[in-house]
């Protein structure tokens, strides 16, 4: 926990704050009680009390990622440990929920799309930020590589656990393609699925409205 950000900065070349931003403002977090969800240190939270979040709740399987990011002292942020297949909330409290490079990790991906839906309101945002295959042919290939022969070599360099980002690398090929997740969000219950690529596609946003 306490190298996450730094392997995370070194892995993506300075994009991962971009990413961030992106994903926060596509919450619409303006006066909002935001779910950020495999929050991590809580990177995403903190972006999205920046951008004007009314509060912001940090949830993440996790407790030493928790613990890290409530040793820094968010204000606005409060951290809760749970699962995303079971949030430990009521229905509809949130107006907003957010999960940035996480859902990939979640055993049923569906399944938790399907509790984001239970706890947002009428009308609620619902936003998936992931990795994805780059848009490019050409860069495709590059990025393949990078994934598979020098993304855990750095990562053993940067961070505490080699053998999580040789994980990393695996998971990102093995995830489903845009039209696949916007399915998905679809059968949870969200229309007006938006999709936008970012860095050349290695990052899919995914933004939904709740149908009822």
């Amino acid at each position: 926990a306490p190298r996450y950000d730094l392997a995370n900065t070194v892995l993506s070349l300075g994009r991962d704050a971009h990413w961030r931003r992106v994903s926060a403002a596509a919450a619409e977090p303006e006066g909002a009680e935001v779910l950020d969800v495999a929050a991590g240190p809580g990177n995403v939270a903190v972006e999205l009390v920046r951008q004007g979040a009314a509060g912001v709740t940090a949830l993440d399987l996790s407790y030493n990622m928790l613990a890290e990011g409530a040793r820094r002292g968010h204000p606005g942020v409060t951290w809760v440990n749970g699962d995303a297949l079971a949030l430990p909330f009521p229905d509809a409290s949130f107006d907003a929920v957010t999960i940035s490079f996480g859902l990939r990790n979640v055993p049923d991906p569906q399944a938790a799309l399907t509790e984001f839906a239970r706890v947002l309101r009428p009308s609620g945002r619902v936003v998936v930020c992931e990795f994805a295959d780059p848009t490019w042919r050409p860069f495709r290939e590059v990025y393949r590589r990078y994934l598979v022969e020098a993304l855990p070599r750095i990562a053993q360099v940067v961070s505490s656990d080699g053998p999580a980002y040789r994980y990393l690398a695996d998971s990102i090929l093995a995830w489903p393609d845009r039209r696949t997740l916007a399915e998905w969000m679809g059968t949870a219950g969200f229309a007006e699925v938006r999709v936008r690529d970012l860095s050349g596609g290695i990052v899919a946003v995914h933004r939904g409205v709740l149908a009822h």
